[in-house]
């Protein structure tokens, strides 16, 4: 696999990984005991956005690890 090919299929692999994890954790507005009024009830009350890209990055790289391992074996 060349090095270019290895970024697209990180870059593919991040994507799919940070959508399985966002919903992880997450506490709509309407499950709070008080909430801002005027929003959208079912708003994310702290999304912890970089706490969630730092474990996608550690999951894709394990999975990506395991892609390279399957293409470079040929398996």
């Amino acid at each position: 696999m060349t090095w270019p090919m290895g970024v697209a299929i990180y870059f593919t692999i991040w994507w799919i990984v940070l959508f399985a994890v966002l919903p992880f954790g997450v506490r709509s507005q309407h499950e709070e005991p008080d909430y801002a009024q005027g929003t959208d009830p079912g708003a994310p009350v702290a999304p912890k956005l970089l706490q969630k890209a730092l474990w996608t990055t550690v999951l894709a790289a394990v999975v990506f690890a395991g892609v390279w391992y399957a293409i470079n074996l040929d398996v």
